[in-house]
């Protein structure tokens, strides 16, 4: 042991690099049985998950060369995988976005990844997926990975044992106090909750709890309405957490899990008085479609449907 340990921290990190790098399989010729590169495959990735990026943005994201990412992006477009958008802000800029066969190759490789971590997932147990997930967080943040922890001082996570029946209780107890639905609202979110778990569609589906100082402090739901459409579900964030960009992050989780999956658009039903939900879904591009009026939870009420093409 040197005088002060770093040599040995030093081969500690190399020797976890080496190890990491065989579980996920980066030496591979073909990441995830595919012809792409893993920095070819975080490329499309970073394409499905953002707005319209510029390719300076993706390699701003990525760390890339900037000659080195012109090529992947020239052979992307000579496989019809990317389309470029002029910029309305900026004529010498392009807006980069998966096409149709882009998100169409993308989807299966999310697919697989997806089963791949799970395979290694299900081989602990509960407990230690948690300490294994807490353990990954704690080393991105030491790395310097802090952008998003440094604006919205909470995590994402699936749902643990548990999770699901406090999603009920939160909405039942929270419901009845600010907007006054009595036992019948809580009774719909438990019945929603119950079926999420038994047809559950881990290809298709998801939930999302978000925790705050070992806290959870907001959940949403996406499930399969058809083949082709994705429901919204229980947005949730606690009084004590809103302003903090949670219910935001939550419904860009669905939109982001949504579009590999193979969905064409999300729906999802509200009502009217739900302002702060409303914005949320306003802003992220979400668009009233129907509304009707009916008595539900002992309110008179206006049922809004709201869509968002992908």
């Amino acid at each position: 042991m040197t005088a002060d340990g770093l040599h040995e921290r030093i081969e500690a990190m190399r020797s976890f690099n080496r190890f990491y790098t065989r579980q996920i399989g980066v030496l591979h010729a073909g990441l995830l049985d595919s012809p792409f590169s893993l920095t070819e495959v975080r490329v499309l990735y970073e394409l499905a998950h953002r707005e319209k990026p510029t390719a300076s943005e993706i390699g701003e994201e990525l760390g890339l060369d900037a000659g080195y990412l012109s090529r992947i992006l020239t052979g992307f477009a000579k496989r019809k995988l990317i389309k470029k958008i002029a910029s309305a802000i900026d004529g010498r800029s392009n807006l980069l976005a998966l096409t149709r066969l882009g998100c169409e190759t993308l989807a299966p490789l999310e697919r697989r990844s997806a089963e791949h971590v799970g395979v290694a997932l299900k081989k602990l147990s509960t407990a230690d997926q948690c300490r294994l997930i807490g353990a990954m967080q704690s080393i991105e943040k030491l790395l310097g990975g802090e952008r998003e922890t440094s604006k919205a001082p909470y995590l994402i996570r699936p749902p643990q044992p548990g999770d699901l029946g406090w999603v009920v209780h939160r909405h039942g107890v929270l419901y009845a106090q600010e907007y006054g639905y009595d036992e019948s609202f809580e009774a719909l979110v438990a019945g929603v909750a119950a079926k999420f778990v038994q047809h559950y569609d881990s290809k298709r589906e998801r939930c999302w709890i978000a925790e705050r100082d070992a806290e959870i402090v907001g959940a949403i739901f996406l499930v399969a309405e058809s083949k082709t459409v994705a429901k919204l579900r229980l947005l949730y964030v606690e009084p004590s957490a809103r302003g903090l960009g949670i219910g935001g992050r939550l419904v860009s989780e669905c939109v982001r899990f949504a579009r590999p999956a193979g969905y064409k658009k999300i729906v999802l039903w509200t009502q009217s008085e739900l302002d702060a939900a409303r914005h949320i879904y306003k802003k992220a591009g979400f668009r009233v479609t129907h509304t009707e009026r009916h008595h539900s939870f002992s309110k008179d009420l206006v049922a809004e449907t709201w869509e968002l093409g992908l």
